[in-house]
């Protein structure tokens, strides 16, 4: 039996329909298996799939997902992006069912609870929500929305042509995208951890430093991928990995087996990883070296998978530079089956 589908159509008449394909393969080859054929274009990601092609001076769209949450969310990221790509070009961009201007409906207020350092570079965040559930399936991750100090926040909205209207000036809010480590429906709560990292323009680490009790922010999702859906998969990450590597272990069901390898500073920010599943878990410490520099995660997993078969898969979230090189070594050296892997740049040196 065939899982039902949700899907719309779009057109977007612009200036240059074959300029505007070529950048949509340029950007989108690092979220999803990209194909294409003359002015035809295929996007597929974990959450959906759009079709993409040229008519005449426009670009017909079609968005097909396995939820209604997962089209509003690619067909906002396509409409962003189609707009970032036409820059000083005129853009039209048009859908079968145009979305009503509202406030968005994955768009939650949460409210902290509680902070605390877990391990000298990790700070926990407990924060409480009216619809915690609204959060537990459709992807481990979320938009953080932090409010301007001092100012009563001003949400986003939905436009009808798919984009989200952000507030800007004096009310425009700092965005950034990170992990829910844990929901407890029945409290009503989330936790969510912070890399204390060394540096400049790091708004989410001050604003975890700084949280308080009754501080107001905005959950924006959930998004991104889920538990992988494996009898034996391999989990590679840094510090920044670590809040998703950890939810994917303690959610994983009984049985599963997970090969784990992370990369952190020392033996002080080890965590212990509450899981049902069958762990071999290795801790890599830098010892003071510089994050993203030792290649460490992607000499694991090309060890890891000298001994793997081929319906193993393959998660891992780090800095951009290596995590290309490990989605270019699993398409092309490997032949790794795409729908087997999902490889997240976390961060850029």
């Amino acid at each position: 039996m065939m899982a039902e589908r949700f899907t719309v159509s779009g057109v977007a008449v612009t200036a240059d329909p074959g300029r505007m394909l070529d950048e949509i393969c340029t950007h989108f080859v690092e979220h999803g298996t990209v194909t294409r054929n003359g002015d035809a274009v295929t996007v597929e990601t974990m959450i959906g799939t759009a079709d993409i092609s040229r008519d005449g001076q426009a670009l017909a769209i079609e968005l097909s997902c396995r939820s209604a949450r997962a089209l509003q969310n690619v067909r906002a990221i396509l409409a962003e992006h189609l707009f970032g790509f036409a820059g000083e070009e005129t853009l039209e961009l048009t859908w079968s069912d145009a979305p009503k201007a509202d406030r968005l409906p994955d768009l939650r207020e949460i409210r902290v609870i509680g902070a605390g350092n877990i391990t000298p570079h990790m700070r926990r965040v407990t924060v409480a929500c009216d619809d915690t559930r609204h959060f537990a399936d459709g992807g481990l991750h979320f938009r953080l929305l932090i409010p301007p100090k001092g100012r009563p926040p001003v949400w986003p909205q939905l436009r009808t042509d798919g984009r989200i209207h952000w507030a800007s000036g004096d009310d425009a809010l700092t965005v950034r995208i990170y992990t829910i480590r844990s929901i407890d429906v029945e409290r009503g709560e989330m936790e969510i951890d912070f890399v204390l990292h060394e540096g400049e323009n790091m708004p989410g680490a001050e604003w975890a430093i700084n949280a308080k009790p009754g501080d107001i922010a905005g959950a924006l999702g959930p998004g991104g991928g889920g538990v992988p859906d494996a009898t034996s998969i391999i989990l590679a990450g840094d510090e920044t990995a670590l809040p998703a590597i950890s939810r994917i272990a303690a959610e994983i069901p009984a049985g599963r087996r997970l090969t784990i390898f992370l990369e952190i500073d020392s033996v002080a920010e080890e965590q212990p990883l509450p899981s049902a599943g069958i762990l071999d878990v290795t801790w890599m410490h830098r010892n003071g070296k510089p994050a993203g520099t030792m290649g460490l995660i992607e000499k694991s997993i090309k060890k890891a998978l000298l001994e793997a078969d081929a319906n193993t898969f393959v998660w891992a979230g780090c800095e951009r530079a290596e995590a290309k090189r490990i989605r270019d070594f699993l398409k092309t050296e490997r032949g790794h089956d795409r729908q087997r892997m999902s490889i997240g740049a976390y961060w850029e040196r």
